[in-house]
Formats: structure tokens, C-alpha cells, sequence
């Protein structure tokens, strides 16, 4: 049977108030148990961190996803032996690097699917600004050069990146959707033409919300088709600390990130119910 999971992001709770007042790590992972997460997404290139946060998890009965930012196809080899040693359900991989052109990803790509693929270890690449994927019709190019590529679907970055004017046009939709398509797990935040990150517990950005929640709808729907009858998706909760979070004068944020975790937690764990039932009435009527 196919599952959801909801993870947080460590990043995600990190406060950078101006007091200077930080939740410890032990901690923000009891927050995270306690809450009803599934998990966590925790950075593999500190072996250290991530040693420490696994075997918490991991007595929390809670799973993780490993987070990576490599430069080079080298620079992912100590990550997936840090993923042998200590597990993951997948890595997620951040391209840092920004190429001209097409052709000098290819054996980057290449080169990290191979690794992935002699590990047996699941890697997916995130679209997200300021990497190989900063660009949305960028990436569309690599999709073409690479159908089968699997992406952590970020869309964020792409309505703030292209600055997606309201209502969204049949185009830009379009494009989203192939980006869906081919997601094998999710990072969510909701943005809008000129915000990174929006309020989603503030009433006026409802309709930017609504659109979120239907194109992850959308992207449910897509890997539930494509995903083996035993998989297991992720969705990584990654409301993040200012810069992406907005402050008021005095440096402290508009709103409750952590309320506003759990908040989003409950909306798409609400999707995936509703495509279950949706799904079991099918079944029945057939």
C-alpha cells in the first residue's frame, strides 16, 4: 500500500531572532515526534549532525531524508556512504552549481545517477533557485535530455522565480505540472510572484494557498500512477527562517512558523485522505 509521509525540516527550526533565542536540538526533535511528523530532513554533509540526529530519530521511530548540496559528481560519494552507514529513505540532492548551458549538466547528471543507481540508494534533485535547477524553463530542457530525471519538486522557487502573475496563466500552469510529473518527492512552502515564502495562516493569501494545495494535489495524484503499490512519498515541510520568513522592524517574523509546520502538515496529510477515498470509490464502483 502506497504512504505518505510529512517530515520537517531541520533547517525550518531554526528561529534567528534578534534575542538570540534558539530551540536546542534535542529539543526541536521532540518537537517534531510530538507534533506528528514522520520524520525529518537532515543535512548528510556534516556526518557528525547527522549521526547524532539519526540515532534520535531513529529511536523516535521516526525516518529521514538526506540533504546534500554537491559541486562535483565526487562530492555526492561520501554522502551515499554516510546514507549506507546510517540509512535514509532517499537523498535529496541540491546541484550547486549554475552551468550556461545544457550540455555541461549532462555529465554531472550522468555522473550522480550512476552513483545512485551502483548504491541502490534513491536520489532525487531538487528544483530550487541558485542551482543547476534555478530556472524553470531551464529545467524543462533537462527533462527533455533526461524524461526519466527524478526531482524533489520545490515550485516555490519557480512562481517567485519567474514572477507567475495572478491568475496563472494556462502556460505557466502547464510547465508546473511537467515539473510534477516527473516528482518523486516534495519540499513545500507557498510563495507568490514577489514572496519566497508566504503566511499561509493569514486569510489573504488564501488564494495563493488553494493553488499550492492543487498542484500538490496534481502532484499526489501523478506519483501515485507512476509509484510501485508499496512506495512511500515524502513531503518535506521546509518553512524557513528569514531570510525566506518576512519580519517587522524590529527583525522578528510575522507570523508562528511552527504553528504555521503543523498547519501545513494537516493540509496535505488531508490531501493524501481525500485521494485514498476518492481512490476507494473507484475501486467500489468498478
Amino acid at each position: 500500500m502506497q504512504q505518505l509521509k510529512v517530515y520537517q525540516s531541520l533547517w525550518a527550526m531554526e528561529r534567528r531572532r534578534p534575542d538570540g533565542v534558539e530551540w536546542p536540538l534535542d529539543e526541536q526533535l521532540r518537537m517534531i515526534r510530538d507534533a506528528g511528523f514522520d520524520g525529518a530532513g537532515v543535512r548528510f554533509f556534516d556526518y557528525a549532525f547527522a549521526r547524532d540526529v539519526t540515532r534520535t530519530l531513529k529511536e523516535y521511530g521516526l525516518t529521514w531524508q538526506a540533504q546534500c548540496y554537491p559541486k562535483s559528481v565526487d562530492e555526492l560519494k561520501p554522502i551515499i556512504e554516510h546514507v549506507q552507514e546510517l540509512g535514509a529513505d532517499h537523498i535529496n540532492l541540491q546541484p550547486d552549481v549554475r552551468p550556461y548551458s545544457i550540455e555541461e549538466c549532462i555529465p554531472l547528471i550522468e555522473g550522480w545517477r550512476r552513483l545512485a543507481h551502483d548504491s541502490g540508494i534513491a536520489v532525487h534533485i531538487e528544483t530550487h533557485r541558485n542551482r543547476m535547477t534555478t530556472d524553470l524553463l531551464f529545467t524543462l530542457r533537462l527533462l527533455d535530455c533526461f524524461p526519466d530525471l527524478r526531482l524533489t519538486g520545490d515550485i516555490s522557487h519557480y512562481v517567485v522565480g519567474r514572477e507567475f502573475a495572478w491568475p496563472v496563466c494556462e502556460e505557466d500552469d502547464r510547465h508546473v505540472r511537467r515539473i510534477l510529473d516527473n516528482s518523486w518527492g516534495f519540499h513545500g512552502r507557498v510563495a507568490s510572484r514577489e514572496q519566497i515564502q508566504l503566511q499561509i495562516s493569514f486569510a489573504h493569501h488564501k488564494e495563493w494557498l488553494d493553488l499550492f494545495l492543487a498542484w500538490w494535489k496534481y502532484g499526489f495524484e501523478s506519483w501515485r500512477r507512476r509509484a510501485p503499490d508499496d512506495a512511500v512519498l515524502t513531503f518535506l515541510c521546509e518553512l524557513g527562517p528569514k531570510e525566506y520568513a518576512m519580519t517587522d522592524c524590529n527583525g522578528y517574523e510575522l507570523s508562528d512558523r511552527w504553528e504555521e509546520a503543523s498547519m501545513l502538515k494537516g493540509l496535505v496529510k488531508q490531501l493524501w485522505t481525500d485521494l485514498e477515498a476518492e481512490a476507494g470509490k473507484e475501486q467500489r464502483a468498478a
